[in-house]
């Protein structure tokens, strides 16, 4: 397909990552065989620990390089995105109930159109009141709003 992007260095986290597990479960096997504490198994352990070590830490230097590294939020167009879901106007239910609330998120669904602007356009509450109850950070910290 043209202009297809892959994944790559994604897949190559999952790919480091499978391993990464895969030699965890040869250290747990080898601590458990360690028997008499003789530790016979202890240069398989370290190998494995050793060769984890090694690849992560070039899998994520790498990722950090070619995909992260100048990776900017367009904060805009999230705030567009979250105030567009339906999902949202579930905060407006301590004020304004969940009837007219399940009413706000049809209509926003329907319409293609953020939230607020149903509200705004119902005149159920003012911009203020708005910016208070969609603030998403509050949403998402720790705690019950009072």
């Amino acid at each position: 397909m043209p202009g297809k992007v892959n994944p790559v260095m994604s897949e190559a986290m999952m790919m480091v990552s499978a391993r990464v597990m895969g030699n965890q479960t040869t250290m747990v096997v080898g601590g458990q065989h360690s028997n008499f504490e003789l530790n016979v198994m202890m240069p398989v352990m370290a190998h494995a620990m050793l060769e984890s070590i090694q690849i992560l830490s070039g899998v994520l230097d790498s990722f950090r390089v070619k995909c992260l590294d100048g990776i900017e939020a367009n904060e805009a167009r999230c705030k567009e995105l979250l105030e567009r879901n339906p999902a949202i106007a579930t905060a407006l239910n301590r004020t304004i109930g969940y009837d007219l609330g399940s009413k706000v998120a049809k209509k926003a669904a329907a319409e293609g159109r953020s939230v607020r602007d149903v509200v705004l356009e119902l005149g159920l509450l003012s911009e203020s009141q708005l910016d208070e109850l969609l603030n998403v950070r509050n949403m998402t910290e720790p705690g019950i709003p009072g």
